[in-house]
């Protein structure tokens, strides 16, 4: 595997940002500074310079109120430090049954200094899962992801039944609320009502009826029946 990192001027601040965009884009459509800020708990100005510095490394193509899109070189960039960092949470949750909701910082911090013999050794050792323990994607040794067909909970209308399948890591306090609520991968649901002007979705997991208010149902994503 051709390893992108190795052959440019990176940084733990770099590949931060690369994998910040990718996510943005493969979420949301788009990364703007203002959603990259929130994503990488920074002020936009130092948002906005880092897309600067990353457009001088042909990491990211940028115009002004159309946001980050990462090039090719971006894209693969940010599959090689994605790969890392799912393979670390996955590692971390599996083998030292750390909480799903603290294995992102974690391997925040160990996926600048992984080696790509430890992570063949990780990866082996967990048998080349395609899938970290927020559900959310694995890129493969050649940086293809699989394919994922899950929407959004919160875009599901009344009636809709399917199984969780991925929640965003970006927030522990929300992983942390789930698992004391015993939400998990794998839960059938089924939306039985959305409260009007903003109000929350009702979502049944097994006998239990739970209002899941924007933030939360956003950053759910559900394979539908």
């Amino acid at each position: 595997m051709f390893h992108t990192l190795q052959h440019l001027e990176s940084s733990p601040a770099v590949e931060d940002c690369v994998r910040a965009i990718h996510a943005l884009q493969t979420d949301n459509g788009t990364a703007t500074t203002t959603t990259l800020a929130g994503r990488l708990g920074v002020t936009p100005g130092s948002a906005s310079a880092m897309v600067k510095r990353l457009a001088e490394l042909g990491l990211v193509d940028h115009a002004p109120y159309r946001g980050a899109v990462l090039t090719p070189t971006g894209t693969r960039a940010a599959l090689e430090v994605t790969r890392h960092h799912r393979l670390l949470e996955t590692f971390l949750a599996q083998e030292l049954g750390m909480p799903w909701e603290q294995v992102h910082a974690e391997a925040d911090r160990l996926e600048h200094v992984l080696s790509e013999e430890l992570e063949a050794l990780i990866a082996a050792k967990l048998g080349d899962p395609d899938h970290d323990p927020h559900g959310a994607p694995i890129p493969s040794r050649d940086l293809e992801l699989p394919l994922d067909t899950s929407v959004r909970l919160g875009s599901l209308a009344v009636g809709a039944t399917g199984t969780l399948t991925r929640v965003s890591d970006a927030d522990p306090e929300m992983l942390r609320y789930l698992g004391e609520h015993g939400i998990g991968l794998g839960d059938a649901l089924e939306i039985v009502d959305r409260q009007p002007f903003g109000g929350p979705v009702l979502a049944r997991f097994g006998e239990t009826v739970h209002p899941l208010g924007d933030l939360l149902a956003d950053a759910m994503w559900v394979e539908v029946a």
